[in-house]
């Protein structure tokens, strides 16, 4: 009995080294931050991303993310990022406009054709070359998730035209091309953070927003403005940012690790954003929210202004003639 005994407790200390020798005791935890709510897209895909990491590195390394804007507004983690106080962060690419200024090609209103287009340009150097521009900045773009086409949502009347536009008090991201987008068309922008579009729209502080379907139905944008125009004006990326000076400490080993891990998780936020998008037009629908089929061409029509404006350096120009080109 005494050698049985011992031969197990041998056999359990075997198991325990081999388990510290797979499992480090202390993991270096990867901070990510997220505005968006647990159940997101955007979350999901980067949870998937940090098991992806903690296997390929036997839980040396592990990505915490924090939804909910936990740790305040997309401006606020871009700074962390910077700063290093934060690993990682997901934001729409419009949030770096004023810092990363090629990020704003593919936020320009009516370039991408079909989501089909979107993908194949993102997927492509293309999309490497806009991620790669970040890094003078202090950010290294991993990878790009959807975000969906934008479109234009109203409290008291239907956008059946671009006439209907003008005169609205549109609320839009905090970014300049935004503003000079519904300027275009008319309207009065008013820049303001997501966390305060529903006390907005709902005392009337402004007439209208735009988003996609899923912030619009998470957001419970369709309680206070029901009329839903499919304007799909800018199908704007989200981007995954890692910060430089974080980068710069790991090995090439762990910076492949990371890299691949986040582009092996887009297809899988992919397919969570299109089942996502599907579900909440569904739930907005059966709350009673209207969605309208608008004249788009007469939004276009008042586009050149604004890329006249916006696409200014021979490297951009470059660029939206390539992404045009994309068949």
């Amino acid at each position: 009995m005494l050698r049985f005994t011992l031969q197990r407790a041998t056999l359990a200390a075997s198991v325990l080294l081999l388990s510290a020798a797979a499992w480090p005791a202390h993991a270096e935890t990867l901070r990510s931050a997220d505005i968006h709510p647990d159940d997101y897209p955007t979350v999901l895909a980067v949870r998937h991303m940090g098991e992806l990491v903690k296997q390929r590195t036997n839980g040396r390394l592990e990505i915490k993310v924090y939804a909910g804007s936990k740790l305040g507004r997309e401006e606020d983690s871009i700074e962390q990022v910077k700063l290093g106080a934060l690993s990682m962060t997901r934001v729409s690419s419009a949030a770096m406009h004023n810092i990363c200024e090629v990020t704003r090609v593919p936020s320009l209103p009516f370039l991408f054709r079909s989501k089909e287009h979107l993908h194949k340009v993102l997927d492509s150097d293309i999309g490497e070359q806009i991620l790669r521009s970040c890094e003078e900045a202090g950010f290294v773009g991993l990878a790009w998730y959807d975000s969906g086409a934008r479109s234009m949502y109203t409290r008291d009347k239907p956008i059946k035209t671009v006439a209907d536009v003008r005169g609205l008090k549109i609320r839009v991201q905090q970014s300049d091309l935004s503003v000079a987008m519904v300027e275009a068309l008319g309207a009065n922008a008013t820049p303001m953070s997501m966390g305060e579009v529903y006390t907005a729209l709902k005392t009337g502080l402004v007439d209208a927003a735009e988003n996609n379907f899923p912030s619009y139905e998470s957001a419970h944008h369709y309680e206070v403005a029901k009329y839903y125009s499919m304007t799909q004006h800018t199908m704007t990326p989200e981007i995954l940012l890692f910060s430089k000076r974080q980068w710069d400490k790991l090995s090439e080993a762990d910076r492949k690790i990371i890299r691949d891990a986040a582009r092996e998780s887009v297809p899988y936020m992919r397919k969570l954003w299109s089942e996502r998008e599907d579900k909440s037009r569904a739930l907005v629908e059966q709350a009673g929210a209207q969605i309208v089929e608008p004249d788009k061409a007469s939004f276009q029509a008042v586009m050149k202004p604004v890329y006249d404006r916006y696409v200014t350096t021979d490297a951009m120009k470059d660029l939206v003639s390539r992404i045009q080109a994309v068949k």
